[in-house]
């Protein structure tokens, strides 16, 4: 098994590996990044909580994975297009409003939250938010985007922790086989698919890679148990499920879970 960094580079990663992370709260009753799936979460015992924002017309910080409204609720057309006041309205799964996340982290604020900015607009909300609230041990800021993340690292500074976006992954698995490739030493975890395209990402050497930069390793989005029980064998540092007690039962089974 992969040696699990001793000493997390950031206070956001200092619970115990591995971290359980709910993600967009949980997914498997339709409520999607809703403060009931959060709340749900919570109740569970999750204090890692993944979500995803979205800027409205009027620069409001929203929780919602789709640049469009159409998949999960009752309305339809682009956040960016539509003002909050708008934007309110709507109702996931015909039942819950989309939350500010603003008052997801002021509704738990025992919470950590791991944040994929979703576009480019949502990027300086999102810091001005962290900077406002204080937020900098309670919030990781990650995208598909490395050159958006690394802005968002610029703007903000050491204070905010990052992962690493796909162009950063794939160096540090370019380095796993050996080869040298530049990689961004600011980001304190790397957050990845077990596989992408049909090509194996997670495996020992790319953990133990990462783990030798002092990066943990975040694999999503694990729903079976069988994979979340290799992934663990592996020494990964986190999971993030859709299927929140499968994780942890399989957590519990190892005396992982707090």
């Amino acid at each position: 098994m992969s040696t699990v960094p001793q000493r997390p580079r950031h206070p956001y990663l200092d619970a115990p590996a591995p971290i359980a992370f709910a993600h967009r709260g949980g997914t498997a009753d339709g409520l999607e990044n809703t403060a009931a799936a959060f709340r749900r979460a919570i109740d569970s015992g999750y204090r890692y909580l993944e979500t995803d924002v979205h800027a409205t017309a009027d620069g409001r910080l929203v929780a919602f994975h789709d640049a469009t409204l159409d998949r999960v609720t009752d309305s339809g057309g682009r956040i960016s297009a539509y003002k909050w006041a708008d934007v309110q309205h709507a109702r996931v799964a015909g039942k819950e409003p989309v939350p500010l996340f603003e008052d997801l982290l002021e509704e738990f604020p025992e919470a950590r939250w791991n944040v994929d900015i979703k576009a480019e607009p949502a990027l300086l909300p999102l810091v001005d938010l962290i900077r406002r609230t204080r937020a900098w041990d309670r919030v990781c800021v990650g995208s598909f985007s490395e050159s958006r993340v690394a802005r968002a690292q610029r703007l903000a500074g050491p204070r905010l922790a990052t992962s690493l976006g796909t162009r950063g992954v794939a160096a540090l698995r370019l380095r796993s086989y050996g080869i040298r490739a530049a990689l961004r030493r600011s980001a304190v975890c790397a957050q990845v698919p077990e596989a992408q395209s049909g090509v194996r990402v997670v495996d020992h050497r790319f953990v133990r890679t990462a783990h030798a930069l002092g990066l943990q390793v975040h694999v999503w989005t694990v729903n079976d148990r069988e994979r979340m029980a290799a992934l663990l064998d592996l020494g990964v540092d986190g999971i993030m499920t859709d299927h929140l007690g499968t994780l942890v039962e399989v957590l519990k089974e190892r005396g992982a879970w707090e």
